[in-house]
């Protein structure tokens, strides 16, 4: 059957010529919604250059300048280190809330071991931080305990622990190789600890996005059910990702400590909530299978900028704990909405 001219449907808006979408069209949405890095980069300069004007005001000196973006990103290690694990985690469902403890951990062994050499004394909290993430892991990938539960109760065991191991009498000492990481620059402005978090850093988004565990990491975060039913061992991706980020905060903690030159048992406390702020800043779903570690460190830049404004500012670590809290908040909500497509 033959359709003839007079007869033939008209295409949408009959034949007219269609009105060009509001707001710059489609390409420009579409660009900038498959690459939040975009986004969060104007962010991280914007935030950059008003901190700058404010410090003008505040002090009379200047903010950008080689020293203080260097010591950004010295800051910004640390965090970028703990954020990381949490990424992993939250990308298969989970929120970590033992990464902090873990930290302290690694830094109150360094300092207890610091006298018997630094290669031992690294070594002695990499260990710590690699135990309690199988512990995690086995308890939520194999138990099927709920990760808020587990992680938190991993969180308030080892604090313990670590509380009555306080009591006892030893010598604290932070190895100078383990201070210098942790503090120090080379060719005058760029940090030590840089050349462990970028390599890091590449091999984490280069493994999330390109290998079989990266996919899979993914798959579970999205589905576990699916996944599992595709032929996934879902116990072992999980557990592979608890005790990584075990090691990822444990190393953190050996930077925190070299920074601070001592270890105390709240030494990585200030961290917890800025990891998951982070996190959901970068994009990742709390829902998880959605989301990377690239958006993570633009999210660990821009609260560690964050933080130096509230300094000018002199800002409490209340209010700061509260800022952190109301952003984790506001972006939770957002990816509800979101997902539930209200």
């Amino acid at each position: 059957m033959t359709t003839s001219p007079e007869t033939a449907p008209l295409p949408p808006g009959g034949g007219l010529p269609q009105p060009a979408p509001e707001g710059g069209g489609p390409g420009i949405r579409r660009v900038l919604g498959d690459n939040p890095a975009i986004i969060l980069t104007f962010v991280f300069v914007g935030l950059y250059i008003a901190t700058d004007i404010i410090n003008r005001a505040q002090n009379g000196k200047a903010f950008i300048t080689p020293t203080s973006v260097s010591t950004t990103f010295l800051y910004a290690a640390v965090l970028g280190l703990i954020s990381a694990g949490q990424t992993i985690v939250m990308l298969t469902g989970g929120v970590h809330l033992s990464v902090a403890t873990t930290a302290t951990a690694s830094a109150f062994l360094v300092s207890r071991f610091g006298s018997h050499g630094a290669g031992y004394a690294i070594m002695v909290g990499l260990l710590c931080g690699l135990i309690i993430g199988l512990v995690n892991g086995v308890g939520v990938a194999i138990f099927r305990v709920n990760a808020l539960i587990m992680t938190l109760g991993i969180s308030v065991i080892t604090l313990g622990v670590l509380t009555v191991q306080a009591q006892k009498q030893f010598t604290a000492l932070v190895p100078g190789f383990v201070a210098r990481i942790g503090s120090q620059r080379f060719a005058e402005y760029i940090p030590y600890d840089i050349l462990l978090w970028v390599p890091i850093a590449a091999l984490i988004i280069l493994g999330l996005r390109y290998s079989g565990i990266g996919r899979m990491i993914y798959a579970i975060g999205d589905n576990p059910v699916a996944a599992r039913l595709a032929g996934v061992r879902v116990w072992q991706v999980q557990l592979f990702v608890y005790a990584a980020c075990g090691v990822l905060s444990a190393l953190a903690g050996v930077l925190l400590v070299g920074f601070n030159n001592a270890a105390d048992l709240g030494i990585a406390t200030p961290f917890l909530l800025p990891s998951v702020a982070a996190v959901v800043i970068g994009g990742t779903s709390i829902f998880g299978g959605l989301g990377g570690y690239a958006g993570t460190i633009l999210g660990a830049l821009i609260l560690t900028v964050l933080d130096s404004l509230l300094t000018i500012l002199n800002a409490s670590q209340a209010i700061r704990q509260m800022l952190y809290g109301f952003i984790v908040l506001a972006l939770a909500a957002i990816y509800a909405r979101t997902t539930s497509g209200t």
